[in-house]
């Protein structure tokens, strides 16, 4: 079915405690019947712009300073490219609150699951700077990984309107004798016309073949992450984010096949894939706090989400069955969006903070 969420094996997550919960658990108040998941481009930050308010709101679920002590979180953004290592030590950075590894959630940090099905299959891997999507992919458990980069390297007649990129220092492999078994959208295109075209090659070549003979249908899998059409940053207009090469790649199969079903799998919000793998991250962390805590306990816990894009943020936490809450710091700045509204609308995230404090502190009272 073109289009549908990715529903996956689960995956398993790492066997370690978070170190940053190590530190802080035996001393540390925890509030276990509730936790956060915040987006980050448009709530905490604006493209290179650190927003206070994000740095307020972290310091409130993070330090204990509250009425009810620390809130599990994570960052669960439709952003990547980069390792989930990396945009922690960013964030930690930029934020001034220790955030790990572990509270970060990318569009494709569930296509980890992928990996025991391709972990010796040739893919390839679209989308962010240079190789770093590749070695991404690598570090999940992807062995066997080539890029659009490298087959224009093979043969630059396969996107002539750009300079050939740089012959690899060992012999470029074959792709003719090499076919690709699943195409993987990681990040967004940093060059939409070449990945565009590669991408449409192995779908429609004849046993995934880059360059070979036309199938009759779609030749090999596809998972796409991130279908955000837009996205925040420091520019005075919103951006066009990979959900727009997303619409550009369905058009062009569209027009290339006469109308032929493009199979897909969405990883990112909205997808509920999404959302189970944030939940299963945030039972960690309970976890590790409290060890003894209880999984009725967990199940019956509050989760709210805080973003900005309610198409994304909103939609996929109203189906995941989380509290909504919109802010006005990235793609939208009305009321309440009418076709997915949210709980409750706030004009910046440290706002919405206070009033899940405010909220769980009132539930505490009444009990």
């Amino acid at each position: 079915m073109a289009g549908r969420a990715a529903l996956g094996p689960r995956l398993p997550l790492p066997a370690c405690r978070s170190r940053l919960l190590q530190t802080h658990a035996a001393s540390a108040r925890w509030h276990l019947d509730a936790a956060v998941a915040l987006d980050i481009d448009g709530v905490l930050v604006r493209g290179a712009q650190t927003l206070d308010e994000g740095r307020r709101a972290l310091r409130m679920l993070s330090d204990g300073s509250s009425a009810l002590g620390r809130i599990p979180f994570v960052l669960l953004t439709n952003g990547g490219g980069v390792s989930e290592a990396a945009k922690a030590a960013d964030l930690s950075r930029r934020l001034g609150v220790p955030i790990s590894p572990r509270q970060v959630v990318l569009a494709h940090s569930p296509m980890q699951a992928l990996a025991a099905r391709y972990a010796a299959r040739h893919v390839l891997v679209v989308g962010g700077a240079g190789r770093r999507c590749a070695e991404i992919a690598r570090a999940y458990g992807f062995g066997n990984v080539s890029t659009p980069d490298d087959v224009v390297a093979w043969r630059p007649a396969a996107w002539p309107f750009m300079a050939p990129p740089p012959a690899p220092p060992a012999r470029p492999r074959d792709y003719a004798a090499d076919p690709f078994h699943a195409v993987l959208v990681f990040h967004d295109s940093f060059d939409f016309g070449r990945d565009l075209q590669i991408v449409t090659d192995v779908l429609r070549a004849r046993g995934g073949v880059a360059g070979g003979a036309p199938a009759s249908r779609q030749s090999v899998p596809l998972y796409m992450s991130n279908a955000d059409l837009i996205f925040a940053n420091d520019f005075a207009q919103p951006r066009l984010g990979q959900g727009a090469f997303h619409v550009c790649l369905r058009a062009m199969w569209a027009a290339l096949t006469a109308g032929a079903p493009l199979e897909y799998t969405c990883f990112g919000k909205p997808f509920r894939v999404q959302y189970d793998f944030a939940e299963r991250l945030l039972d960690r962390l309970a976890l590790d706090a409290a060890p003894a805590a209880a999984p009725a306990r967990l199940r019956a816990r509050r989760i709210y989400a805080i973003g900005d894009n309610p198409a994304a943020d909103i939609a996929g936490a109203n189906g995941a069955g989380w509290t909504s809450l919109l802010v006005r710091t990235g793609v939208f700045s009305g009321a309440n969006d009418p076709t997915h509204p949210a709980a409750a609308v706030f004009d910046h995230v440290a706002d919405a903070v206070e009033w899940i404090i405010a909220s769980e502190r009132a539930r505490q009272e009444a009990a």
